[in-house]
């Protein structure tokens, strides 16, 4: 069994992000920007985008975090996503979810700029990467291709099994992992919760992708000797043991299935890490306008 080492993995994409930025200064080429909009004191939301300007800072980037109480009006807020829509220094846009209540998240995606929709979210990237088109990619699914890749894993004829189907992992991952591409070329199961006997899929899978949110969903009885098994799930749950008094703990009953697993991503560790720096590759490719000219 190999781990799927995402710190690790995600550490040299930054790398190279940041000494692709030092050459792009060197010449007196414009730096990549990144504008983040918060709406709200969500702690969780406010911790995500502090580490994603962290992250700009570190590989070179200029980011602008733009933080919002909550009694913004929805008007308001797609004004000023239309402001940087025309502006020119800024590259990617983020909006961190969830919104509030009274913001329609679909409102705010289709008023954004796709040119600038570094999440891959917006539905003309989202057509482009079903159509095999260049398109910003959703960043875990991006993540997600970039382990195995990276770690050489042979993904052509392979059975992939996907349990989940969001617009965020679970639709956009089985729509590259049947892709004419390596990492690519399988066939595509996708499960959720109405799936009947869920057990008698996923011991089919030579791939299992699961993410759904349920902690140790995945148990040993459901997985296949040698199978390749990655795990998106990050839940809080309590640890009385931790000095936070919780842990973070998987879809995978991680102790029990990685034994029976050719590779297997950790929680926390594995896709995780790799997010914020998909997200910082889609923007480098915004500001080298590698996507849309």
């Amino acid at each position: 069994m190999t781990l799927l080492d995402g710190k690790k993995t995600s550490e040299a994409i930054q790398h190279e992000i940041a000494a692709e930025v030092a050459e792009i200064k060197a010449q007196g080429g414009k730096v990549p920007h990144l504008a983040a909009i918060l709406v709200g004191q969500d702690g969780g939301s406010m911790t995500y985008v502090n580490n994603k300007v962290i992250a700009c800072e570190r590989v070179g980037f200029a980011s602008t975090l733009l933080h919002y109480e909550t009694d913004i009006t929805e008007e308001q807020l797609l004004t000023k996503i239309k402001e940087i829509n025309e502006d020119a220094e800024i590259d990617g846009l983020i909006v961190q979810l969830p919104l509030p209540k009274h913001i329609s998240p679909d409102k705010v995606l289709e008023v954004m700029d796709y040119k600038k929709d570094v999440d891959g979210f917006h539905p003309v990237n989202v057509g482009r990467m079903v159509a095999g088109l260049p398109a910003y990619l959703p960043a875990t699914p991006y993540g997600i291709m970039q382990l195995l890749e990276r770690y050489n894993i042979d993904t052509k004829g392979k059975h992939c099994v996907v349990v989940g189907r969001s617009n965020i992992v679970g639709t956009p991952i089985s729509i590259l992992m049947s892709k004419c591409t390596i990492p690519g070329e399988c066939t595509v199961t996708i499960c959720h919760r109405n799936t009947v006997d869920l057990a008698s899929h996923t011991r089919q899978a030579d791939i299992l992708i699961v993410a759904v949110g349920r902690p140790g969903l995945i148990t040993a009885d459901m997985v296949k000797e040698g199978a390749v098994v990655i795990d998106v799930g990050t839940t809080r749950v309590t640890d009385a043991t931790r000095e936070r008094g919780w842990r973070l703990r998987g879809d995978v009953d991680f102790d029990n299935v990685a034994p029976k697993c050719s590779y297997i991503t950790p929680v926390p560790g594995g896709v995780g890490p790799l997010t914020i720096s998909m997200l910082l590759k889609n923007t480098l490719r915004a500001a080298k306008k590698e996507v849309y000219s």
